[in-house]
C-alpha cells in the first residue's frame, strides 16, 4: 500500500479538530524576573477520549516536532476543542513553516490555564488541562497519553470545527 493510498483511506474518517498549547520554560529558570517562555500550538485532528477513570486523553504528535520536543520536557499542557467558527485557528496553527507562535496567538482570545499555565482559547466548545502520563513511539509519531487535570465549557453551545477528506468542514 502507497503512502497515498493510506493517507486518502483515513481521510474518510471525520474528526474533531482541537488545538493543542503548552508554554516553553522562562529564559532564565533561576531568575524570578526572566520572561516567562513563549506560548506553543499546534492544531491536531489525531485526539481521543482514553479512559473515564482515570481522566485520560491521548494526543498524537509527529515525531521531533515543537511540540512534541516540548512535552517531552514539560509535563503540563492544554487542549481547546474548537468551534465551526475557529476555522481561521486551526489553519493558522497547522501551517507549515509558519512564523513565530508569539505573532500567531498575538489576536486571538485566550486566558491563561491555571493548571497547566497554556492558553486556552476563549470560545472554544471544551478546554482540559492535562499532565503527561506516558509517550509511546508508534512510527514517525509520539502517541502522549494525559491525565485531565481540570476540563471547563467556555462554549457549551457551540457546534464543532470537523476535518474530513483534508478540509475542516460544519456538521449540517
Amino acid at each position: 500500500m502507497s503512502d497515498d493510498e493510506f493517507r486518502t483511506a483515513l481521510s474518510r474518517l471525520a474528526s474533531g479538530v482541537v488545538l493543542v498549547t503548552a508554554q516553553e520554560p522562562p529564559l532564565d529558570p533561576d531568575d524570578p524576573n526572566a520572561p516567562s517562555g513563549e506560548d506553543v500550538g499546534m492544531t491536531a485532528t489525531a485526539f481521543l477520549s482514553v479512559s473515564l477513570d482515570p481522566p485520560l486523553v491521548l494526543v498524537s504528535l509527529r515525531e521531533g516536532s515543537r511540540m512534541d520536543d516540548l512535552l517531552a520536557e514539560r509535563p503540563h499542557w492544554a487542549v481547546s476543542v474548537l468551534a465551526e467558527n475557529q476555522r481561521h485557528i486551526a489553519g493558522r496553527f497547522a501551517m507549515k513553516g509558519r512564523v513565530s507562535d508569539r505573532l500567531l496567538f498575538q489576536d486571538i482570545p485566550r486566558v491563561r490555564g491555571a493548571v497547566s499555565g497554556a492558553p486556552l482559547v476563549s470560545g472554544a466548545l471544551a478546554t482540559l488541562e492535562c499532565r503527561t502520563e506516558q509517550r509511546v513511539r508508534a512510527g514517525d509519531h509520539t502517541l502522549v497519553v494525559g491525565r485531565v487535570l481540570a476540563a471547563a465549557l467556555p462554549n457549551a453551545e457551540g457546534r464543532p470545527l470537523t476535518y474530513f477528506r483534508g478540509r475542516y468542514r460544519h456538521l449540517d
